[in-house]
């Protein structure tokens, strides 16, 4: 039987989602807790990967057992052995042919940024160093990113993805209020596609805010995307700020 799981994780302990030699990730310790509570060997198949330390607040993966369940005995049960940094939403039957990663069609990202010193900002935020940060500019270039396109400019080499083509439904920044008692400036960007290559969305931020920044023109993204040259792009962002927030199937 198939079974889907929704969680969140806070990336910061992980080498990402995948399992990778000698390094912590998500779906490792998910597949260790289930091997022990299960009393057999469980793979578990996630929704993509992330980079490293970088969060997810709604995830989703699959697991076969042969078993019946009790899904919600068994979420109980992980949510004790897991670390904190990971929760368990829920556990649920699944269609013999659903996949966590095949089956999607949308999935959404934000990335935080903010200006000015905010103590209890940094660890989920990227603090903007720099005093120029021209988000109007910004949000017209990334009107550019919208529609089919091959992203191989904003992708990182040594993926397994067979194409480079993405659809980018929406790509904008937003500016936002942070808890009481901070002053900081802070935005985040918001962008939704079909799929996401790896490091792709880290590279587009990093690049708009070099058009915030002044130093790329903000009519350049088209002719970046033609180059498919991933040296003419902006430099990866920290990973820390940037958070998977939305699968749909």
């Amino acid at each position: 039987m198939r079974y889907r799981m929704r969680l969140s994780y806070d990336g910061a302990d992980f080498c990402g989602w995948q399992i990778q030699p000698d390094a912590p990730s998500v779906q490792g310790r998910l597949e260790e807790a289930l091997s022990m509570l299960l009393r057999c060997t469980i793979a578990v198949t996630g929704a993509g990967r992330t980079d490293s330390g970088v969060n997810a607040s709604d995830y989703i993966a699959h697991f076969d057992c042969e078993n019946a369940l009790d899904c919600q005995q068994l979420c109980y049960k992980l949510n004790a052995i897991l670390p904190d940094s990971i929760s368990i939403t829920s556990i649920e039957e699944a269609n013999s042919d659903f996949h966590a990663r095949f089956s999607a069609k949308h999935r959404e990202y934000k990335y935080y940024l903010h200006r000015g010193k905010a103590p209890f900002l940094e660890k989920y935020s990227y603090r903007w160093p720099y005093p120029e940060l021209d988000i109007e500019a910004m949000n017209r270039a990334a009107q550019q990113l919208l529609g089919t396109h091959d992203f191989s400019c904003f992708e990182k080499s040594g993926g397994d993805n067979k194409t480079s083509i993405c659809t980018i439904f929406q790509a904008e920044w937003h500016k936002y209020c942070p808890q009481q008692g901070s002053e900081s400036e802070c935005w985040y960007f918001h962008i939704a596609a079909d799929r996401f290559l790896r490091n792709m969305v880290r590279a587009i931020v990093g690049t708009l805010l070099e058009i915030g920044r002044g130093k790329r023109a903000e009519g350049s993204i088209e002719e970046l995307i033609r180059s498919q040259d991933r040296c003419q792009a902006g430099q990866s962002v920290p990973g820390h700020a940037l958070f998977l927030t939305k699968i749909e199937y």
